[in-house]
């Protein structure tokens, strides 16, 4: 479960409950610099990539004969795709992501900043990559959606202003097969398994065990 941009394992609480409660088990994790990880900086899903790998390293490890499914929210989402040379999954849920760094800085400025938000996003890019040393070419999820090599299920909401669902469909077409893409009606960037708890339940979970047997987790 890989929680979103300044939040913490905490906000996948509910999500693990219902997946408990289907006869999964599962792994909560603070990513660096949130919660109580040690780490000065968040990267956006670079170094947060690492954390990605360590945690279905440590799951391969711990179970080397189960398979392991992914459900990440926004930053968490992120990371998972941009994380290199990653243990394979069997499946992947993937909520709320940017296909680019450029498009989530756009996002949000004019999510700020109304009609100025196009006119101020190209200065907040430039000040967001100077102060994180990070080229804008290693955030772009988008080009690494043919490689994730596990069925992929989309969500994201219709009137999310961070992320939009035009942002979901271009994703979506990047993907490979097979896969999936929920557009959640009349969510905008929020949990989306508080916004549509039932609707969340029968889609992640029926996907969720299409690829990942019940029977096969071990409780």
């Amino acid at each position: 479960m890989l929680h979103d941009l300044r939040g913490d394992r905490r906000d996948m609480v509910s999500r693990a409950e219902f997946l408990r409660a289907r006869g999964y088990s599962v792994l909560l994790f603070d990513f660096e610099g949130h919660g109580e990880s040690r780490g000065s900086r968040i990267t956006y899903g670079d170094l947060e990539s690492r954390d990605v790998t360590a945690s279905i390293q440590y799951l391969h490890h711990k179970l080397p004969n189960e398979p392991v499914g992914v459900i990440g929210a926004s930053l968490g989402a992120a990371a998972f795709v941009l994380a290199e040379q990653r243990p394979a999954v069997a499946v992947v849920v993937l909520e709320q992501m940017y296909p680019t760094i450029q498009q989530a800085v756009a996002g949000r400025a004019r999510r700020y900043l109304g009609p100025l938000g196009p006119v101020f996003a190209p200065l907040l890019m430039a000040q967001m990559q100077a102060r994180l040393e990070i080229p804008a070419n290693r955030l772009r999820p988008i080009d690494r959606m043919a490689q994730i090599g596990a069925p992929v299920l989309i969500v994201n909401g219709t009137q999310d202003s961070y992320t939009s669902i035009e942002d979901a469909r271009a994703l979506f077409a990047a993907a490979s097969e097979p896969k999936e893409l929920w557009a959640v009606q009349g969510a905008g960037h929020v949990n989306l398994y508080a916004f549509a708890k039932a609707q969340y339940e029968q889609r992640v979970g029926d996907f969720l065990e299409r690829y990942l047997p019940r029977n096969s987790a071990t409780p």
